[in-house]
């Protein structure tokens, strides 16, 4: 078999969420990573402001998680979930469970946020059934909410970009309205101080539909591929108190919020709301190998196991559900994060990082910046033009070193949280300069 030479046809490729002609004709190329950077295919190296894809939170090819996989791909490279198990995936959960608040205490493993977010969804549902509340089939998201690209995750999520070329979708779903007030929240640090009422929108909803008729809430503690929308101080317990009164199932999407992104394990934690299911992915296992997961509740979990011993509980899952290799990758993750205190270190970070930020007020077109934890967002103004503002930011910061991302008018900063205060003020100071160049 011959093997493909560097000059290799680029059309094969069809790259996500990319405008695959333009990529072509200047394409951005990563072929090594290391600590807080990647090298491109032109021998420099680029500045992770975005760990990766807010997934490497341990900075890139940490020994422990190469050693783990190395280890594992050579002496356990596959086995099935289904009616199976092996000792790194009983070890992986147990691990994950013990980080997570409250009662969430069972761990359902995945491949993916968009996965876990469809498997959250499939399990509020039954949830509901095995209670005697089959009518429970409403979902409700929330507007600009991101919760993956499986039709259950599109359903509820709020982008209309990732939706409106996909028809209908499922039905029976509702959304919250989103949590962003620039007229009220402008360059808030951190947590908005105005917004817990919009919670109550959820009181309308079931009002509208009546609560027998509703499954379960999803949202993110903090929309990140949005733009970077921190939740309202008191909009989560709100929205946690809601449902607990109608019975309806609260589930968060922690998959950039999870695993140290905002300075504690989980923002559950961090805010003290914890909630019936949590979807996670991303930094479980340091973007390392692809995992996702749903941690459930004890009641959530409980409900499931009432039928016969010999039944099928829950009937769902993945071929790679808990695969080997992902589960090493997992474990070395978190005892890298626990070893190296990184979850402390973002929370000791955040005040620098926050200052870093809001350094850029009052630059042109600067219309806001938020922040939680190792985030934030710089939203730009809209112009009528083929390329937003922070998309050329995006392209001109890769060519001067410095990776970030960008949503719409929205530059996004999320670093792994091994950076250095000499690298923050590196990457806001590019986004600075860049923002005074672009017209």
């Amino acid at each position: 078999m011959d093997i493909p030479s560097n000059h290799s046809n680029h059309d094969a490729l069809w790259l996500p969420f990319t405008a695959n002609r333009q990529f072509r004709s200047t394409p951005r190329m990563l072929v090594s990573a290391h600590g807080m950077y990647y090298k491109d295919d032109r021998g420099h190296d680029v500045l992770d402001g975005c760990a990766g894809l807010w997934c490497v939170n341990a900075g890139h090819t940490r020994p422990r998680i190469v050693e783990a996989v190395q280890k594992t791909v050579a002496t356990l490279d596959f086995a099935p979930a289904f009616q199976m198990g092996h000792p790194l995936a009983f070890e992986a959960a147990d691990r994950v469970a013990r980080l997570a608040p409250g009662n969430l205490n069972h761990v359902f493993f995945c491949n993916s946020g968009s996965e876990a977010g469809d498997s959250a969804l499939k399990i509020a549902l039954a949830y509901q059934r095995l209670r005697g509340e089959g009518t429970r089939t409403r979902l409700i998201g929330r507007e600009r909410g991101y919760h993956g690209v499986g039709f259950g995750g599109i359903s509820v999520g709020g982008i209309s970009g990732n939706r409106k070329l996909y028809g209908t979708m499922l039905g029976g779903v509702d959304h919250l309205p989103h949590t962003l007030d620039l007229e009220r929240n402008a360059f808030s640090r951190g947590q908005p101080e105005h917004g817990a009422e919009l919670a109550d929108a959820l009181e309308r909803i079931v009002t509208l539909h009546d609560a027998s008729t509703i499954a379960a809430v999803i949202v993110e503690p903090m929309a990140g591929s949005t733009g970077v929308l921190p939740a309202p101080k008191g909009y989560l317990k709100r929205l946690r108190d809601i449902c607990t009164k109608h019975g309806i199932l609260l589930i968060f999407d922690e998959v950039i919020t999870g695993f140290g992104r905002l300075g504690a394990s989980f923002a559950a934690e961090k805010y003290g709301v914890v909630p019936d299911i949590m979807t996670v992915a991303k930094g479980i296992t340091n973007g390392t190998v692809p995992m996702g997961a749903n941690i459930v509740s004890d009641t959530v979990f409980d409900a499931f196991m009432q039928g016969p011993p010999e039944a099928i509980d829950l009937p769902h899952g993945y071929t790679y559900t808990a695969h080997p290799i992902a589960c090493a990758a997992a474990i070395a993750t978190l005892d890298t994060y626990a070893e190296e205190h990184l979850f402390e270190r973002a929370a000791a970070l955040t005040p620098y990082f926050e200052d870093a930020a809001h350094s850029l007020r009052g630059l042109p077109n600067v219309v806001d910046i938020r922040n939680e934890g190792l985030v934030a967002g710089i939203e730009l103004a809209p112009r009528d033009a083929k390329t937003t503002r922070a998309y050329e930011i995006f392209d001109r910061a890769f060519h001067e070193g410095v990776l970030l991302r960008y949503t719409g008018d929205i530059v996004a900063v999320s670093p792994p949280l091994i950076v250095e205060k000499a690298e923050i003020d590196r990457i806001f100071e590019t986004i600075g300069r860049l923002i005074r160049q672009v017209a």
